[in-house]
């Protein structure tokens, strides 16, 4: 089963440069991980919010390239440095959410508000 993320992150403005460097590095790690299809991140126009975005050839790939960064030192802490909570979206495809919609687990970031689209 293929899955998805977007996450969506606001940096406060004294903090947005190393921000994108934290989320930088978060790329660099995860990209070339086993079952990573693809991963990157994106800025707004107006620079108020980080993007980032992801896909994985299954729950399992999609943790053990957190696992992998995490081991790597990669900061994926929420805290002052971001104006207001992370906004993350699980994404699976429509057939899956219709067979399993509860059986998605968490491992992108436990101790934020996720939503599974």
């Amino acid at each position: 089963m293929k899955v998805g993320m977007v996450a969506i992150h606001y940096p406060r403005l004294g903090d947005r440069q190393e921000f994108i460097a934290r989320v930088q590095r978060a790329v660099d790690v995860m990209r070339p991980t086993a079952g990573c299809l693809s991963v990157d991140f994106w800025v707004t126009a107006a620079g108020d919010e980080v993007v980032s975005t992801g896909q994985w050839e299954s729950e399992t790939a999609l943790a053990a390239s957190f696992a992998t960064a995490r081991a790597a030192g990669v900061d994926f802490d929420y805290d002052e440095r971001e104006s207001r909570p992370r906004q993350i979206l699980r994404l699976v495809s429509p057939e899956e959410q219709r067979s399993q919609p509860d059986e998605l687990s968490s491992v992108t970031a436990p101790h934020q508000p996720q939503r599974t689209v």
